[in-house]
């Protein structure tokens, strides 16, 4: 019989996507990346890393999960390399010594089987029926991050990468997926009107009739330029990173009337600093305060992926930032 779980109705925690690594996972990617293991073996170290990191937050208390992202080197070139139209590209440098192989556009973009599928069926086997998120990158994104010499027109390949990822995404709405997260990281380093129209255009294609929750993650950048306009795009849920910038975006939700549902990033996911379960809710305390939104519209998570983390600091900071949801949860809603 499947473990049924209750989310809580209030400060449900959640996770943005990725985890650090675990082993069995970097020898995966390792050997990938030299041509030395079949699809068989990839999948089978992917599971042992998926079954550790299900573990990790199951311990933790997290009440909405994720895969890990354990088998994707990149958000990026994973999907690149399994889409109809992509070519290989080279090494490039994104900040400090973090590189990526960004990919080429070489043809029209088509979808060709499913890509995530496996990992998420494995991960929702294992989590004691908390939901696990489908989680995939965004077609802004995508195309940001590739190199075009196929289309030369933005509108297109965007049109078409929304289309993939829509066919992508049918594959979960068949087997009952509550929560669906796009990627959109890229949407903030290009703060124009027209260029958040073009996300729009694709999001509306992605979400049409999707019967979960639509989740649209954003992170860094300059995230309060485009706020006016992403208030009526057709989702959910925006996720979005406070923390690692003192928390500047508050007062722009407050002069903007932000009403949906808001994923509120409260864990710094890039400094190895443990934050205290006092000063977690201290970030809640500081939202709840503006009298924006009710706690069932908040959902608690870090700013981002953790793949960065060393595991054992990861997992510190999702055990502190659980518990001081639980405390929240006691003072803003009443719940025992």
């Amino acid at each position: 019989m499947a473990v049924e779980y209750r989310v809580p109705r209030n400060f449900p925690t959640t996770v943005v996507g990725s985890y650090p690594k675990l082993p069995p996972a970097q020898e995966a990617l390792r050997r990938a990346r030299r041509g030395e293991i079949s699809e068989d073996e990839f999948s089978r170290l992917a599971r042992e890393a998926i079954k550790g990191v299900v573990s990790d937050y199951l311990e933790a208390g997290v009440d909405i999960i994720s895969d890990g992202e354990q088998s994707r080197e990149d958000m990026v070139v994973y999907f690149a390399e399994r889409l109809k139209g992509y070519a290989p590209g080279e090494w490039v440098r994104i900040f400090d010594n973090v590189y990526f192989r960004k990919p080429i556009i070489a043809g029209r973009i088509e979808w060709v089987r499913p890509m995530i599928l496996d990992d998420w069926l494995y991960a929702s086997s294992i989590s004691q029926g908390r939901p696990v998120k489908v989680i995939i990158t965004g077609p802004y994104t995508m195309l940001e991050w590739s190199f075009d010499l196929h289309y030369g027109d933005r509108r297109e390949a965007i049109i078409d990468l929304a289309r993939v990822i829509r066919r992508e995404i049918e594959e979960f709405l068949k087997r009952g997926a509550e929560y669906v997260q796009v990627d959109e990281p890229a949407l903030s380093t290009r703060p124009w009107r027209e260029e958040v129209e073009l996300a729009r255009e694709a999001l509306e294609i992605v979400f049409k009739g999707v019967n979960a929750k639509r989740i649209v993650h954003i992170c860094f950048g300059r995230i309060e330029k485009i706020i006016p306009y992403i208030l009526d795009f057709p989702v959910d849920q925006f996720d979005l990173e406070f923390k690692n910038s003192n928390f500047r975006l508050l007062p722009y939700l407050k002069e903007y009337g932000y009403d949906k549902e808001l994923g509120y990033g409260v864990i710094d996911v890039h400094s190895l600093q443990v934050e205290s379960v006092e000063e977690i809710k201290e970030a809640i305390d500081r939202l709840m305060k503006l009298d924006l939104i009710g706690p069932e519209k908040v959902y608690v998570d870090p700013d981002c992926g953790l793949k960065r983390l060393p595991r054992e600091v990861a997992k510190a900071k999702l055990r502190n930032m659980v518990e001081a949801a639980r405390i929240a949860r006691k003072e803003w809603a009443g719940e025992e």
